[in-house]
């Protein structure tokens, strides 16, 4: 492989390691940041045919005004879910623990009440908030000994598969509060919560690396640079996003037989929007992309290393004589890798998502910082991505067939939430 960026895959995820919300000027800057380096590589390599350009598209946000629960004398620390309306009055608090369909039964009319949770997952557990009219509702983050600093409040987007049944203003509290308010049996709760709907802009940064002779056919490679408002989003993913950076600069100068289109996301954390919107965009493009490749999360000192394999049976099969060929160990499993590939194996994409795990670390919180990645960790990572990637894009056949297998194809119904959508 050539040799590593001048500065330094990890010097880069620490330049990249700042919040960047989707649609904030801070994502934009940070598109700029992986523009300007894609670009200067286009100009170290001397290959001026590859295109480069940002894709922008709009996403559904919410601009907060206020956002306040007071109990018992006291201002309960909260963030809003965003796009889940508005709310100023006091509601009666009622705790239904697992918020199960027997925890409903009987409860009568929620009208006036706010309803704690222990988490907001399950759609079910929505729709059931929605036919009971509640009025409210809060659900609880972190740990009961976490301070607010560690539990890492932050503002959610009510998503689609729920605002879909209705819309319910929602807040989020820390654990230590939620115990606090069903232990000392406060049953009365005054909620503000005011927010208009936005659409601002994100972008997705595009480079495009034509094939040599079966152009014709594209691999797409993927990786999101957006972060969660909490952290510096180091692990996650600026990460993925120098992996795909050094990726880029071995074949801007050795380019495959095949197309490799290059794709840095915006704003999968608010639910893979960039690679949706580019799925939406390139519609005329897909039936030439033959594989995807996804970067989540690499370069940990301290762990191992995971593959996710969407698509068909004989995909799992592949990737794992692989990883023995290349002497590279890793935890391979199949099923929908909760990333930027999920649209493209929607559309019958073949995946490999590649990752790596540790114990040491953790994501979306405070303490998703540069600390526990290493330059050697990344070097190893993105070494065998060249490699099989090169291989696959240099292959005289792809070694996998388009589509998915049809318990693949359940899990991405699942996954996307069109399940639950047949039954409402």
């Amino acid at each position: 492989m050539e040799k590593v960026m001048d500065k330094g895959m990890l010097d880069f995820v620490k330049e990249l390691s700042f919040v960047r919300i989707a649609g904030s000027e801070e994502e934009k800057r940070a598109a700029e940041l992986i523009m300007g380096e894609v670009r200067g590589i286009v100009e170290e390599t001397g290959n001026k045919g590859i295109l480069t350009e940002y894709m922008p598209f709009r996403i559904p946000h919410a601009k907060v005004s206020r956002c306040c629960i007071q109990a018992a004398g006291r201002e309960v620390p909260c963030v809003p879910y965003l796009r889940s309306g508005n709310i100023d009055r006091e509601c009666e608090l009622v705790y239904l623990d697992g918020a199960s369909e027997i925890d409903f039964a009987g409860i009568g009319s929620l009208e006036g009440k706010a309803v704690l949770l222990n988490r907001l997952t399950d759609e079910k557990v929505y729709k059931r908030l929605i036919e009971h009219k509640a009025s409210a509702f809060l659900a609880m983050q972190g740990k009961y000994y976490f301070s607010e600093e560690e539990t890492s409040l932050y503002p959610r987007r009510l998503r689609e598969h729920f605002n879909r049944n209705g819309v319910i203003p929602g807040f989020m509290i820390t654990a230590a509060d939620a115990l606090w308010l069903v232990r000392d049996e406060v049953d009365r709760v005054r909620l503000t919560l005011e927010q208009e709907d936005t659409e601002p802009e994100s972008r997705n940064v595009s480079a495009v690396i034509e094939g040599t002779d079966l152009k014709e056919e594209s691999i797409v490679l993927t990786a999101h640079y957006d972060s969660v408002p909490v952290g510096t989003g180091a692990w996650d993913n600026a990460t993925g996003a120098a992996a795909l950076l050094e990726i880029f600069r071995h074949f801007a100068a050795n380019p495959s037989r095949r197309t490799l289109r290059f794709l840095w996301c915006g704003s999968e954390e608010l639910g893979l929007l960039g690679s949706k919107a580019y799925v939406e965009q390139q519609k005329d493009l897909l039936d030439q992309i033959g594989f995807c490749f996804n970067f989540d999360m690499c370069g940990t000192v301290l762990g191992s290393n995971r593959i996710m394999v969407t698509g068909e049976k004989e995909l799992q099969t592949f990737v794992e004589q692989y990883c023995k060929i290349a002497c590279y160990s890793a935890d391979i499993k199949a099923g929908v890798h909760s990333s930027d590939s999920a649209p493209f194996c929607d559309k019958g994409i073949p995946a490999v998502g590649l990752s790596r795990e540790t114990p040491a670390a953790e994501i979306h919180t405070i303490h998703d910082l540069p600390a526990p990645l290493g330059e050697k960790a990344m070097g190893r990572n993105v070494a065998f991505a060249v490699r099989m990637i090169g291989d696959v894009a240099n292959a005289a056949v792809l070694p996998v067939k388009r589509g998915m297998s049809e318990d693949m194809k359940k899990e991405l119904d699942k996954y996307f939430h069109r399940e639950e959508c047949e039954n409402i």
